[in-house]
């Protein structure tokens, strides 16, 4: 059974710095409620091939999951994991609203193996309350004190 939750949220903020922000992968722990750190397998900056290890608390489990960057654009990122009963792909998009403004997108997919066929609907709706924390706790973090911060987070 597949899993396909899209969430998406207007961010006060221009395009560029919103997108610099969300992809930088060390800034995930700040912003993404349910993940506690990031290491780096390839070494920074990010682009196409590189593997990030990302450690999760979810559903009261601790996971450890590796990330390949399958895409990178200024207005897309796309990351894979293919390992575990739950392989899983998260598109990020930004387009900008207006100059102050951005649509982020973000998008979890993934087709559940084995036994974890069974739980595709209780993980599609946890990661969609997930997303919509993660969301809303980046454009409270973004938009709180833009004008101490910059793109990286700084």
């Amino acid at each position: 059974m597949s899993v396909d939750v899209l969430t998406e949220i207007v961010i006060a903020r221009p395009c560029e710095q919103v997108a610099a922000y969300a992809s930088d992968p060390s800034n995930a722990p700040e912003w993404y409620v349910n993940i506690t750190s990031v290491r780096w397998q390839t070494p920074p900056p990010l682009a196409v091939g590189t593997k990030l290890d990302f450690v999760a608390q979810f559903l009261g489990r601790t996971l450890t999951y590796t990330y390949e960057v399958a895409e990178y654009a200024p207005d897309r990122l796309v990351m894979r994991t293919a390992q575990g009963p739950f392989p899983m792909e998260t598109t990020y998009t930004w387009e900008p609203v207006d100059p102050t403004h951005t649509r982020m997108t973000l998008r979890n997919r993934g087709e559940a193996a084995g036994f974890a066929r069974f739980t595709a609907p209780v993980m599609a709706a946890a990661i969609r309350r997930a997303n919509n924390k993660d969301l809303a706790k980046l454009k409270q973090l973004l938009e709180a004190d833009h004008t101490h911060r910059n793109a990286t987070g700084t």
